[in-house]
């Protein structure tokens, strides 16, 4: 339609483009945008339907007072203001291009303040200047937004949360709520619904109602406490690292406000992630630890007998990294608030803490493994170099949304000291904030100025009302100080003079805000002092207590780590039951179209139980089965793991005609616990972090990550160091989460070939993991049932197949899935005379079957072939076992395919050794190498020819 036809029936058109433009200017076509903004009356008075349109702005243009909009329904819009016509009968008033420009600047103002208001935020407690935006200038636009023309433009049209007659009323209360100490970035967010929901909760106010007099001397007392403690440990303990939240102070009781509207959203547990800064604090006032037991923690730098008379024995990590579970009431009522235990590594815990919240979500307690997210809250601290810096904070953000990792939001603060370590920001991040991050995944950002803390408990309130309403996370950047250094050890004025000094001369938030109460006369600067002081007394008495309780005598407990001796347990499932489980495991609805070619597969996996051949896939599907039925939950994730990365499982089967999904495992009759399986997204970091967050959570479940392939594994190399293999001896911390890692040399170059087992090998002590290289079907089978039931509970690392997936001298026959157990060593089965070997050949895994399916092993009769099946802990009596069994043997050979460098020979030299008790012990395998593997296919075939011709004795 052409803007010459504005008129007649075509003003309502008219109307609902200039209701557009208003909203958006850009959004409208531009023949109508250049008409709007022409200012040229000549035009406007030859269209007499947008001169009407013009005219009815003038006459609206000093409506009633209107009441605050009711907040919006969940898919509607605000409704749009409407314009009624002027009687056709009445003559056509001129146009006033004025107050139609001056309603297009005022809306690209407001616009402006909702987007780029932040700009213009008092945000830094240390008084730098706000950098502001000409956008945010009303005398700047055109026409210019002058007192007169802003008080000729009615509220009414400006689609506006305040109240108002005009943009004279409306204009300074949006810039007070969007260039206060508090600040909004919501306009990125890419679904509308959200975007006016968060307009109008800002806008309406409600979330930042005034507190009443008893809530802020509440706030104060908080803000003494917070202030008190950290006051105390710094002179009690001169020198000591503790990590002060000081400059951040308010945070404490952003967590307590937290706390508290979790619970009456329905959490039964909060859990918190955070690194050091301000931990300690956390720990006393929101965990509820008491002082005593923090003031331990430090003179335990001074004398062991103040931690060893724990009844967990010697901490095994500093106390800014240990985690703690406490109990808080809430007005709402009760809750556990657990802070979990985290490395020194920045942002590692995030996924962890995901993890463990999703668990805490989850009724694996029956098949259809129910997720509630409102059952617990994620709170993640974070900070303001970290947030942008650390790869796993955009690993974590990514999950959010995922059906399988999605724990209906979290809230994510930012603990700002404007620097990170000595590093300034324009340093350590290419973006203006260090929460820039998060727009990348549409997430609402709130920042807020520390010293305000009103404004902060606000900025809380609106972050968890957006997570109640819309399941997403929230930022909430808190922008403080550091007042010492990075530690207290640490000097600040070395590396940022000028920071240093302001901070020296600023006042902490809890003198601020007790000045602000005493001018408001609420709490007299006498009794402000009196609260000090008791903070003080409480401290002192706690630590006196404390040094009167160490001069006694205390017995040690010493630093042991729980046993981990492996329990027997029943493996074995009766033939008849994994019939019945393998028809389930086969069985689709009436109309669901399996794929051609997976039909043969299902075929065979029904005859296999009687003609032989259970593959891996098969024995995986019917342990995971037979433990449902058995009440053990499940939960299977990975990259690609839902059909298998090498095709071999196929867990869940898509319809060829719709591709409606199925899972069998989903639906067995007799099923009494859930099963979770999900394809992970393409990562290692976050993805491993979250299912040992989850495994450590619910200990009675069954937790397997699996690697597209092994050597991806070094992508998560964080987890597996600083929680999976040391969370024991640090935290006392263990799980059955299971990684399944493809292994095995097949002449797929450097980086599909090895799962890095030296590494794992290389961090196993004191039986804080199991390392496996299973080599059946049957081995995989018991394995995992036995993992799933072994009342001593530690991660599994499988090097699990590639080829011998569906090799079938791997397969097994249902009798060894009914009757037996996982076995550590398997001896050779095709030896006949064991006094006739003379030469014992130790290996693990793929490698076994290259040697005996080799045309030269009929040739070595005088060699036999065994397997290491599990790795660690070594199973050192079946292996002297193993080697006693053969009288007349001279020599004994370890072969593995790794280099000699990687793979297990170094880690586990000295066990056998012990095994072969004096007899020769030699090595055949690649020699040492910076790379795994050869890059072409005939060098890998020639290096694998030689080690078989070489344990074989012949000319390869």
């Amino acid at each position: 339609m052409s803007v010459l036809d504005v008129d007649g029936l075509n003003v309502g058109y008219a109307q609902a483009i200039l209701e557009q433009y208003l909203e958006n200017p850009e959004a409208v076509p531009e023949e109508w945008r250049s008409l709007f903004e022409s200012g040229d009356p000549a035009i406007v008075n030859a269209l007499p339907g947008l001169a009407r349109l013009v005219e009815n702005l003038k006459e609206n243009g000093a409506p009633a007072q209107a009441e605050a909009p009711p907040e919006p329904a969940p898919t509607q819009e605000p409704e749009p203001v409407q314009v009624t016509a002027a009687p056709e009968a009445l003559p056509e008033p001129a146009a006033d291009d004025l107050l139609i420009g001056g309603v297009a600047a005022a809306m690209a103002l407001i616009k402006a303040i909702r987007m780029h208001g932040h700009l213009a935020a008092t945000l830094d407690p240390l008084g730098s200047d706000p950098v502001g935006d000409p956008a945010l200038e009303a005398e700047l636009l055109e026409p210019p937004l002058t007192p007169e023309l802003q008080a000729r433009i009615p509220a009414s049209v400006l689609r506006v949360g305040v109240e108002g007659q005009s943009l004279a009323d409306v204009l300074p209360k949006l810039r007070e709520i969007y260039c206060g100490t508090i600040a909004y970035e919501i306009e990125h967010i890419s679904d509308h619904q959200e975007r006016v929901w968060l307009r109008h909760a800002i806008e309406s106010g409600r979330y930042r109602q005034p507190l009443s007099g008893e809530e802020r001397r509440g706030l104060l007392e908080r803000l003494t406490e917070v202030e008190g403690f950290e006051h105390y440990l710094k002179r009690a303990f001169l020198g000591q690292k503790q990590f002060s939240i000081e400059g951040l102070d308010v945070m404490v009781p952003m967590l307590d406000e937290a706390v508290g509207l979790g619970v009456e959203a329905g959490a039964h547990e909060v859990v918190i992630g955070m690194a050091h800064r301000g931990r300690l604090n956390v720990l006393a006032h929101i965990i509820g630890r008491p002082y005593a037991e923090v003031l331990r923690e430090f003179e335990g730098e001074r004398t062991i007998e103040a931690i060893a008379a724990t009844a967990e024995g010697a901490s095994g990590d500093v106390k800014y990294h240990l985690g703690a579970v406490g109990r808080r009431s809430t007005d709402a009522g009760d809750a556990t608030v657990l802070l979990a235990s985290n490395p020194s590594h920045l942002e590692a815990v995030d996924p962890v803490v995901e993890g463990v919240t999703r668990a805490e979500q989850t009724d694996r307690s029956s098949r259809s493994g129910v997720h509630d997210p409102a059952v617990a809250l994620p709170i993640l601290i974070h900070g303001d170099a970290s947030f942008p810096g650390q790869g796993v904070v955009a690993e974590t953000l990514n999950l959010q949304r995922l059906v399988g990792y999605t724990t209906g939001g979290t809230l994510h603060v930012i603990a700002n000291n404007q620097v990170g370590f000595t590093t300034e920001p324009a340093d350590g991040r290419s973006t203006r904030y260090s929460s820039d991050l998060a727009k990348g995944f549409d997430t609402p950002i709130i920042h807020v100025n520390a010293d305000d803390p009103e404004a902060a408990l606000s900025a809380i309130r609106l972050g968890l009302a957006f997570r109640r309403r819309f399941g997403s996370d929230v930022v909430v950047d808190l922008v403080g100080y550091r007042r010492h250094g990075h530690n207290e050890g640490d000097e600040a004025s070395f590396t940022q003079p000028l920071m240093a000094e302001r901070i020296a001369n600023h006042p902490s938030v809890r003198a601020l805000y007790a000045q602000r109460l005493a001018d408001a006369g609420e709490v007299s600067a006498e009794e402000a002092e009196r609260l000090a002081k008791e903070t003080q007394e409480q401290m002192r008495a706690a630590h006196d207590e404390l040094k009167t309780e160490l001069t006694r005598a205390q017995p040690s407990s010493g630093e042991s780590t729980p046993i981990s001796a492996e329990a027997s347990v029943e493996t074995s499932v009766p033939a008849e039951r994994l019939r019945e489980l393998q028809d389930e495991l086969v069985s689709v609805p009436d109309g669901f179209t399996v794929n051609p070619k997976l039909v043969k597969m299902l075929e065979r996996r029904v005859e296999a139980l009687d003609g032989g051949g259970i593959d891996w896939g098969q024995a995986e599907s019917l342990a995971l089965a037979s433990l449902l039925v058995e009440g053990i939950p499940i939960r299977l994730t990975g990259q690609d793991t839902e059909r298998g990365t090498f095709s071999h499982r196929h867990l869940v089967l898509h319809d060829a005609h719709t591709g409606a999904q199925h899972a069998p495992i989903k639906h067995l009759a007799d099923a009494s616990a859930s099963i979770e399986a999900y394809n992970s997204p393409l990562s290692e970091y976050a993805a491993l972090g979250f299912e040992y967050g989850y495994s450590v959570t619910a200990p009675e479940a069954l937790v397997l990550w699996e690697a597209q392939f092994g050597d991806f594994i070094n992508g998560a190399q964080i987890i597996v160091d600083q929680f999976l293999v040391s969370g024991l001896a640090k935290w006392r911390q263990t799980s059955r989460l299971t990684l399944l890692l493809p292994h095995g040399y097949e002449g797929n170059g450097p980086e599909h070939s090895s799962a890095r087992l030296e590494r794992f090998l290389q961090l196993a002590a004191q039986e804080n993991i199991r390392v496996v290289n299973a080599t059946t079907a049957a081995q995989y089978f018991h394995l995992l049932r036995r993992q799933a039931l072994d009342p001593n509970a530690r991660p599994l690392i499988v090097m699990t197949p590639k080829g011998l997936l569906r090799l079938k001298e791997a397969s097994s026959a249902l009798d060894d899935l009914a009757h037996g157990r996982f076995e550590p060593v398997l001896n050779d089965p095709a030896v006949a005379d064991r006094a006739a070997v003379t030469r014992l050949v130790l290996t693990s895994g793929k490698l076994f079957y290259d040697i005996a399916g080799s045309e030269l092993r009929s040739q070595a009769q005088n060699v036999a072939v065994a397997r290491i099946e599990q790795l660690y802990p070594f199973p050192v009596d079946p292996a002297a076992k193993l080697v006693a069994s053969y009288p007349a043997l001279q020599e004994v050979v370890w072969a593995q395919e790794e280099p000699q460098n990687m793979g297990a020979w170094r880690a586990i030299r000295h066990r056998l050794e012990e095994a072969v008790a004096g007899r020769p012990l030699r090595y055949v395998g690649r020699p040492w190498r910076a790379s795994p593997s050869e890059g072409y296919p005939t060098s890998h075939l020639r290096a694998q020819q030689r080690i078989v011709g070489e344990v074989l004795e012949t000319n390869a």
